[in-house]
């Protein structure tokens, strides 16, 4: 095969993926489930621009150019944003997907004694879980909850150290349970909480998957909401940037943390993709946001800091 081919062949898959990021045609279960890897995509990006500029390829090296920045566009700022430090009253969440409830509670209650958050959002909450973390001193530490706990992937609660109520207004689509509630926020105005969990993106639940995505509610200039959990989505997915385009931000992604990959953890593989977020409205400042490993759990735990004006 000419030297030439070759060259395209390296091109090629890269500037197709480059024109699938961009302009969000991912379609189906496949390549929705591929559409993660983008980060990596963009890092190998460089290969093929390599190639290309070394075999003197002008057209191919012009397109690689092309696949590479818009991919590094797409991934990079990521990693580049800072600590906002608009003030207001703090507010602390945590999010963490409990695998049919077996996430070490010991490590739970931990990180909850020591991040002191106002909200714990969890997925895939049992009614055995409820019991072990209330036994280990949840319920003292934080003893208002707003639950949908089952005996499968299905169950979610939410945990506060704040009164709060069922937000009854929404309502989740087919799919996990997605608890809301409405949270008295000391120092002003309450808040409103989403726990998030949408299908994965397997085969025809990704039907289901961009429906939840589509079901959450736009951000709203008369309530600040926050919706925090396991999305099964990254920001390279079209339906999650469009979830975001209605009023949110991403917290890891403000400050420079948006690469930290939190699935599928205590593997023999390390995390690879980012699919647990902390989604804030517009207004909230995001002032640090850190990703801890929990035992016996496929998915890293969430914190974030942020003000709330």
């Amino acid at each position: 095969m000419p030297r030439t081919a070759l060259t395209w062949v390296a091109v090629t898959p890269f500037a197709a993926w480059a024109v699938a990021r961009v302009a969000g045609l991912e379609r189906g279960s496949l390549p929705t489930q591929l559409m993660t890897a983008t980060p990596y995509a963009a890092a190998g990006s460089l290969l093929p621009l390599l190639i290309a500029a070394l075999g003197r390829r002008r057209a191919a090296t012009v397109v690689a150019l092309l696949a590479t920045t818009a991919l590094g566009f797409s991934v990079l700022p990521r990693a580049l944003g800072t600590a906002d430090a608009a003030k207001g009253r703090p507010l602390q969440v945590m999010t963490v997907n409990m695998l049919f409830g077996k996430a070490d509670v010991g490590t739970i209650l931990q990180l909850v004694r020591e991040f002191r958050p106002d909200v714990l959002s969890t997925q895939e909450l049992t009614p055995g879980a409820v019991a072990d973390l209330d036994t280990a001193g949840l319920k003292e530490l934080m003893p208002y909850r707003v639950l949908e706990d089952e005996w499968n992937a299905s169950g979610s609660g939410l945990f506060s150290r704040h009164p709060m109520e069922p937000l009854t207004s929404w309502s989740a689509p087919a799919g996990h349970h997605m608890p809301a509630a409405t949270i008295e926020l000391p120092g002003g105005e309450p808040i409103e909480f989403i726990d998030a969990h949408p299908f994965p993106p397997l085969g025809p639940q990704v039907t289901d998957w961009k429906r939840a995505l589509e079901s959450f509610p736009s951000a709203s200039p008369d309530r600040i909401r926050i919706i925090a959990g396991d999305f099964n989505a990254s920001l390279d997915h079209s339906s999650m940037r469009r979830l975001l385009a209605r009023g949110y931000k991403d917290a890891a992604d403000e400050v420079g943390a948006g690469l930290i990959p939190t699935w599928p953890a205590n593997k023999k593989v390390p995390p690879l993709i980012t699919i647990d977020h902390v989604l804030v409205d517009r207004r909230v400042g995001v002032q640090e946001v850190s990703v801890r490993d929990v035992p016996r759990t496929d998915h890293r735990a969430v914190l974030a800091r942020l003000t709330v004006p």
